[in-house]
C-alpha cells in the first residue's frame, strides 16, 4: 500500500491567545563579512499577555534589538516576530505602520511630546490622526489612574518631567495597544519621580490587563516587573520571576564573571 504524504494544511494554526509577542528563532546581523555584527543569535522567547517582563543584559547584549525587532522598528534576518498571531517579520512596510498604529504602544527615554499641544491633546494625537475616536471612559481611567486629571490642558513645558512621561506613558495606553513596548522609560528621571512612573506601569497591567515590555539596566526598575528576561552575546540566557533589586543584581553580576 502506497504511503501519501499529509495534506499541506493552509492555514496553520493560530499562536495561543494569551501570547501579546515573541520571538521564534530571531537573528539580527548588521553589516557583512568580516565587519558583521549579531546583535541577534537564535532568540527564542514569548511575553504573555497581562504581564509586566524586562529585558536586561550588559551593554551591546542585544536588549534594544530585540525590543525593536519584536515592535516592528527592525527587520530580522532569520526567523519570526508575531504581535499576536500577526507574523510582523512577513508585513510590508504599510502593513506595519498599521500595526505599530492599531496595537502596538511605546514609551522611550525621550518623552517625544508635541511642544504646542496640550497634555490631552498629546494622549489622543496617535488616535487623532489614525481617525479613530478615543474611547472615554477608558481614556478616563488611563488619565486618574496616573494622576493627570487637573493637568490634562496644560502644554509640555508647564509640566514637569515625570508629569511629561506620565502623558508619554498614557498616549501608549490610550488605545488600548495589545503590547507597550517601553526602552528605559525613567532614564531621564529622578529616582522617586521614576518609581512613581513604574508603579503606574505595574499597575496599568494589574489593575488594566495592559502588557508592558521594557527595556532597562536598572535593576530596581526591573524589580517592579513580574518575570526579567537576561540577554548576553544576542542570546537568552536566564530569566527570573518574582525579581527583587537583588535577585536582579544578582543574575547581573554572573552575566559579567
Amino acid at each position: 500500500m502506497t504511503v501519501l504524504d499529509p495534506p499541506i494544511n493552509p492555514h496553520p494554526p493560530t499562536r495561543p491567545v494569551n501570547i501579546a509577542a515573541s520571538a521564534v528563532g530571531v537573528s539580527k546581523i548588521y553589516g557583512a563579512g568580516d565587519t558583521a555584527v549579531r546583535a541577534l543569535d537564535g532568540v527564542d522567547v514569548d511575553f504573555v499577555s497581562g504581564h509586566f517582563t524586562a529585558i536586561m543584559g550588559p551593554s551591546g547584549s542585544g536588549k534594544s534589538t530585540l525590543m525593536h525587532c519584536l515592535a516592528g522598528l527592525d527587520s530580522v534576518t532569520s526567523g519570526q516576530v508575531f504581535v499576536g498571531d500577526t507574523d510582523v517579520s512577513r508585513l510590508r512596510e504599510r502593513d506595519l505602520t498599521l500595526l505599530r498604529r492599531d496595537h502596538v504602544g511605546f514609551v522611550f527615554q525621550a518623552y517625544n511630546l508635541v511642544p504646542t499641544l496640550s497634555a490631552i491633546e498629546n494622549i489622543t494625537l496617535p488616535m487623532d490622526l489614525a481617525g479613530v475616536k478615543p474611547d472615554t471612559e477608558w481614556l478616563d481611567q488611563v488619565i486618574d489612574t496616573v494622576g493627570l486629571a487637573d493637568r490634562v490642558d496644560h502644554r509640555p513645558n508647564e509640566l514637569s518631567g515625570g508629569q511629561q512621561q506620565r502623558v508619554a506613558v498614557s498616549r501608549a495606553l490610550a488605545s488600548r495597544p495589545r503590547i507597550v513596548f517601553a526602552d528605559e522609560p525613567t532614564g531621564n528621571l529622578d529616582s522617586t519621580t521614576g518609581a512613581e512612573i513604574l508603579d503606574f506601569m505595574r499597575r496599568a497591567v494589574r489593575e488594566m490587563g495592559q502588557t508592558i515590555v521594557m527595556v532597562t539596566h536598572d535593576p530596581v526598575a526591573a524589580s517592579y516587573a513580574d518575570r526579567v528576561v537576561f540577554l548576553a552575546d544576542g542570546r537568552i540566557v536566564d530569566e527570573i520571576h518574582a525579581p527583587t533589586p537583588a535577585t536582579v543584581l544578582d543574575a547581573m553580576k554572573t552575566l559579567r564573571s
